[in-house]
């Protein structure tokens, strides 16, 4: 069960709404009238659909889905005391943004693979009986020049709504959804969730009731797939890495420039939430198999961090394919991962970093929860 804080500021409400037209499962901002039998999933709650909680009314099923540049996600969850239990999820990477660095554009091939698995992700949220949801897209939409076309082409063919998410949603939703994450007795904290074609930085305060707030954040316009059709992924040397280490600095310098009054405290930590980051955490674990269970909140030091970093760069492309925490479909990402963690570590001397296998749909789900909270206030 994730016990996630958030704050009401930034969420949009959104409830599922079927067209009677389309079947389509649409994102509607503001609403906040109860659903009813109109609009219950195709074909009717499955097994796994709303059931009954207290006093016989029927208990809501959330769902919260990310659609990034590399990755299609899907949590699905009921309400658990000031937090959730998620009851369902789908992970794919479907490299949406693949080309798209160089055409502009999304490619056929990555439409039909995130259709694919969309689809997929529609027929969990019929079968569970989700009555609540916020559906977002990210960079990869956000960048293309068929981006619009495309989720259009989404709703009409597998019947879900997305919304395309500004850069600030984005940040926001990657803080509260690790918020929980953050040590108590820390000053400050540096997030930063490294994805497939962006990079956001956020950095974190503690505020007078105890809380941690966003006091400044960027989003870099480079991740781990945009890192890799421009440098390389496969075979990475020291001039290479080096090269993308101060690519991704010189991002950075905007958001340096932000907070030039900031001071660590002896407390200050970084918090990662992506790929390469629970990468890291399963090679130094020396995992079998990778484990969110293992992963999620793990605290590393300076020197865990490094020796694992020195053991990924040093492995050779055939070795990341067949590491278990690595696999085929991200084995060419991880080194391109590596060099942004880098630049953010050198930037950010840290003696401590948070593992956090969360984000942006444990965000939304939390914003969903405490907003059904105060409305029943």
């Amino acid at each position: 069960m994730c016990g996630i804080p958030a704050p009401a500021a930034f969420a949009k409400s959104a409830i599922l709404a079927k067209s009677k037209a389309k079947g389509a499962w649409a994102v509607a901002s503001g609403a906040r009238e109860q659903l009813n039998s109109n609009i219950a999933p195709r074909g009717g709650v499955g097994a796994g659909g709303t059931g009954e909680g207290a006093g016989g009314r029927a208990s809501p099923v959330y769902a919260a889905l990310d659609l990034g540049t590399n990755n299609c996600r899907l949590l699905i969850a009921k309400p658990a005391g000031r937090g959730f239990r998620v009851v369902d999820s789908f992970s794919r990477i479907v490299r949406l943004g693949e080309g798209l660095a160089q055409s502009g554009r999304l490619s056929d091939d990555a439409i039909e693979r995130t259709l694919a698995a969309l689809a997929v992700c529609r027929g969990k949220m019929d079968a569970r009986g989700v009555s609540r949801a916020r559906l977002i897209a990210t960079e990869a939409c956000r960048s293309a020049s068929n981006g619009v076309a495309f989720l259009r082409r989404v709703t009409d063919e597998v019947g879900l709504d997305l919304e395309i998410i500004d850069r600030r949603t984005e940040a926001h939703l990657a803080s509260a959804g690790c918020r929980e994450l953050a040590d108590p007795e820390a000053l400050s904290l540096l997030l930063f969730d490294i994805g497939g074609g962006s990079t956001e930085l956020v950095l974190m305060e503690r505020g007078s009731r105890g809380v941690h707030g966003v006091t400044a954040w960027d989003s870099l316009r480079l991740g781990v797939v945009t890192m890799a059709e421009t440098f390389g992924g496969i075979h990475v040397d020291v001039e290479d890495y080096d090269e993308m280490v101060a690519h991704v600095d010189a991002a950075m310098a905007p958001f340096m420039g932000q907070i030039t009054h900031h001071k660590p405290c002896e407390k200050f930590h970084l918090l990662g939430t992506s790929g390469t980051v629970t990468t890291v955490a399963g090679v130094h674990l020396n995992l079998p198999r990778y484990e969110r269970r293992a992963v999620d909140g793990l605290w590393l030091g300076h020197h865990a961090v490094e020796a694992a970093m020195a053991r990924l760069r040093a492995m050779s492309y055939a070795e990341r394919v067949s590491h278990a925490c690595i696999g085929a479909e991200r084995a060419d990402l991880v080194l391109p991962g590596c060099a942004i963690f880098d630049a953010i570590r050198a930037r950010f001397p840290a003696r401590r970093l948070r593992v956090g296998d969360r984000g942006l749909r444990e965000g939304m789900l939390a914003q969903l929860m405490v907003e059904d909270r105060q409305g029943a206030a």
